[in-house]
């Protein structure tokens, strides 16, 4: 039994890192450079009120960028993050949460 959970750790490990390397890092880095960086800064540590983003896992980043663009109220910066993510594709959230999660941890 630990054999098998050991193997289901490994897989499950391995299959997260290659979704990772399967994303468009360029594309990631283009949308941070021109728009996040403004608030998060130039190494994602955050600016005055705007969060850090560095240290998070691109599945952490990729949910709160989905609950933005759905309008949900995450807390006070929702009205500042809503206009930036609504026009995000699922493509561009996975792009730039991987960039995100490997550039800046």
């Amino acid at each position: 039994m630990k054999i098998q959970m050991s193997w289901l750790l490994v897989l499950t490990v391995l299959a997260c890192s290659g979704n990772l390397l399967a994303q468009d890092l360029p594309a990631g880095e283009s949308l941070y450079q021109s728009v996040c960086k403004n608030c998060h800064g130039p190494t994602a540590k955050g600016l005055a009120s705007f969060p850090k983003l560095a240290g998070y896992t691109a599945e952490y980043l990729t949910e709160r960028l989905e609950q933005y663009r759905a309008g949900e109220k995450l807390g006070p910066n929702t009205a500042l993050m809503k206009p930036n993510a609504t026009g995000l594709s699922d493509e561009d959230i996975a792009n730039l949460a991987a960039y995100i999660a490997t550039t800046f941890e």
